[in-house]
């Protein structure tokens, strides 16, 4: 069974907004994570948040009217905290040896690299 346009509009969908200074000037960039090519600029915060919501309800009308699936945002509960990564023997070994020089697990070592 299809969801209608509220419904999608009503789910807490994740933002990703981002503070832009470069060649064209100071402005805020923000996309809607779940779906994939809902992003907007706009000068203010403010204006940018209208502006994805513009973003999304179209986005949310196309999908549907053509009958496509539309993600449902991510929640917390779905992810455990852990995912298997297969890695070359040679990067495996290279990172438990800089994990012990720091004296970490190999585990605390991966996650420092990743979160930087």
């Amino acid at each position: 069974m299809s969801q209608s346009k509220e419904y999608y509009m009503g789910l807490p969908y994740n933002r990703l907004i981002q503070e832009m200074h470069d060649e064209s000037g100071h402005y805020f960039y923000g996309r809607i994570l779940e779906l994939d090519g809902c992003q907007s600029t706009a000068d203010t915060l403010e204006e940018l948040n209208e502006s994805l919501n513009e973003a999304m309800e179209g986005y949310v009308e196309i999908k549907l009217e053509k009958g496509l699936p539309i993600p449902e945002p991510f929640v917390e509960e779905k992810t455990s905290g852990k995912f298997l990564v297969r890695i070359p023997k040679s990067l495996h070994r290279r990172l438990a040896i800089e994990a012990e020089r720091e004296g970490v697990s190999l585990n605390q070592y991966a996650l420092y690299k990743l979160s930087r």
